[in-house]
């Protein structure tokens, strides 16, 4: 196994920074659905009645199945789009943009409607046997018909915003949806007695507001993302579908695999059994969205990776999951142990009832999951943005219903309630079996390396031999750097003058970031460059996190005529066949191709 440079674990370290500077904002949007059901749940149980509450629960496989449909869109969009960022196909990207916007706003006005004339015309038996719950259900199915178009527009627009590092923007809107949910249910269900018809409007109005928050950052020219009808392709509606249904097929997995647990839970050990079941999955439900947010985070990188077509970074991602992602994962496992108790006793006063102790043993044993799971999703999210489509599905399915109903439905005579929770644990450890299994019979052995274990095609990106990577940390390395790219390219057999020319480019591209970009604020600053040698191009990447500057709208916007003025950049664009910027989660990105 080859060690490790300096300069590895220094990008490594760049990476880890970005990915957990993008990881709060992923967690808090993950939390807004999980939030919503549990203030709807709270006014319904405590200012209105039983009726309330189910028609919350009846709504559950509706939400259910719009957020699988978010799912798969957002996750296939934003990996199209993260592909063409990282190649600089800037027109590409908003055609892909504009057609989730299209797609988006086509799907919830048909849910929309639907659902509004389910509750219209009561059409709710699929539902309900019960009579008396009919008319709430109904109810509140009108009032959730309003905010379906802002709820799936809310949850896309969310993760364009990260891929443009605006990470306050989307922090206001969550923090505006949260705020104004509670105002709105405080209003329409306490003070103004509306009851269930308050309920759903409170949380409709609520995703109106974090809509409306977003929305407009999208309309200015600042924003890379812009819908334009005349770039939409229909054909990138077959690859994003391609791409997300995986996701979404992984939730319809978990739908079914609920259905057949209860059912087990219902035969053998009764209703004590599903509501500690319940009780311990409502609470890892919130603790689940930490690891969604950390899967977000890494789709999105890793998506720009696999369009500049970065096997370090790509691979950086996994490496950062394993290192520090399950590290934070395992301790939060760790504190919700070692809380089993009290934790039940928040739903389960009397210590010494059944149910108390099978709510103590899921919080004891479900937590093992996290780390697992975590790792699962990684490789399920490396393999929708790689195109491992059937690989994806396979393992999302054996996950998603097939190890926990199996293990299950083997321990549960013996073992009660307990099998449900070590169905859960055994299941991330066979999954994960599947993962390695896989890399041992495409590696034909023991994988070596993490892009063994993720079987990266050799074919992708530069191979080592090709390509060159640097990081930049004051003037002393721009001055070194002229002469290591020179020497890269006459090593692969460049002509001299293109040699000389890329070097003079990233010495006087690379100068700049240091001299300027450095020095505009008191933060530390990095500089990462990377030359590869690739169908006769020599292609050239420099990437820093200083405040974003973009050299080609500089000269673009010069209208006084002096010559003398960015000359670097100038010489620069006259030499290079063609130079690309870009603002990728706020870092600066700038690709020249010689």
């Amino acid at each position: 196994m080859k060690k490790r440079t300096s300069v590895d674990l220094a990008n490594e370290k760049s990476l880890s920074k970005l990915m957990f500077k993008l990881l709060p904002i992923q967690v808090l949007l993950s939390l807004i659905v999980v939030l919503n059901g549990i203030i709807s749940s709270l006014f319904a149980s405590n200012f209105i009645d039983i009726k309330a509450m189910s028609a919350v629960g009846l709504y559950a496989p509706i939400l259910m199945l719009l957020g699988s449909i978010n799912l798969m869109l957002v996750s296939g969009s934003t990996i199209l789009c993260g592909e063409c960022m990282g190649k600089n196909q800037i027109q590409e990207m908003r055609g892909v943009f504009s057609l989730d916007m299209a797609a988006t706003f086509f799907i919830a006005l048909v849910f929309s409607i639907g659902i509004f004339l389910l509750g219209k015309f009561q059409l709710v038996g699929f539902f309900t046997h019960e009579e008396e719950l009919r008319p709430a259900f109904s109810t509140y199915l009108i009032g959730q018909s309003i905010g379906v178009i802002p709820f799936l527009f809310g949850n896309q627009l969310s993760s364009f915003l990260s891929l443009e590092n605006k990470m306050r923007r989307n922090i206001v809107s969550s923090t505006a949806f949260i705020v104004s949910n509670i105002f709105f249910n405080f209003l329409f269900v306490q003070r103004m007695q509306m009851g269930v018809w308050g309920l759903s409007l409170a949380s409709s109005l609520a995703a109106w507001v974090f809509f409306f928050v977003q929305a407009p950052c999208f309309l200015t020219n600042k924003s890379q993302f812009k819908f334009s009808a005349k770039n939409i392709h229909l054909k990138n509606l077959g690859q994003i579908l391609k791409i997300g249904c995986p996701g979404a097929l992984s939730n319809g997995c978990q739908t079914l695999r609920g259905l057949i647990v209860n059912r087990l839970l219902d035969i053998y050990v009764g209703a004590a059994g599903i509501s500690a079941f319940c009780a311990a999955n409502s609470l890892m439900t919130l603790v689940w969205c930490v690891p969604a947010g950390m899967v977000s985070v890494s789709r999105m990188v890793m998506s720009v990776g696999i369009g500049e077509e970065d096997r370090t970074a790509v691979a950086n991602v996994m490496r950062v999951m394993f290192k520090k992602f399950c590290l934070l994962n395992n301790i939060m496992a760790a504190v919700i142990i070692l809380s089993a108790a009290p934790l039940a006793s928040l739903f389960y006063k009397d210590v010494s009832s059944s149910v108390f102790m099978m709510t103590v043993w899921g919080f004891r044993l479900l937590p093992l999951s996290l780390a697992p799971g975590s790792i699962l999703q990684h490789f399920v999210c490396y393999g929708q943005a790689s195109g491992k489509s059937i690989f994806v599905q396979l393992i999302s399915v054996l996950d998603g219903v097939v190890f926990v109903s199996l293990w299950t439905a083997a321990l549960i005579p013996g073992l009660g309630m307990n099998s449900v929770y070590w169905a859960n644990v055994l299941n991330g450890l066979c999954v994960l079996a599947v993962i390695l299994l896989h890399s041992i019979v495409c590696n034909k052995g023991f994988p070596k390396n993490m892009e063994e274990l993720m079987v990266m095609p050799s074919a992708f990106g530069a191979p080592e031999s090709e390509r060159l990577e640097m990081t930049v940390k004051g003037i002393d390395d721009v001055v070194n750097l002229s002469k290591k790219v020179q020497d890269f390219c006459l090593e692969r057999r460049v002509d001299q003058r293109r040699a000389f020319l890329a070097g003079l480019s990233l010495e006087e591209m690379a100068g700049n970031v240091v001299s300027h970009g450095f020095n505009k604020d008191k933060k530390s600053h990095s500089l990462e460059v990377r030359a590869i040698h690739k169908d006769q191009d020599v292609i050239l990447r420099v990437r820093d996190d200083c405040v974003l500057f973009d050299p080609m709208a500089r000269l673009s916007s010069q209208v006084d005529g002096d010559v003398s003025k960015n000359i670097g950049i100038r010489m620069v664009c006259a030499m290079a066949k063609s130079v690309n910027w870009q603002s990728i989660f706020g870092l600066n990105v700038l690709t020249i191709k010689i």
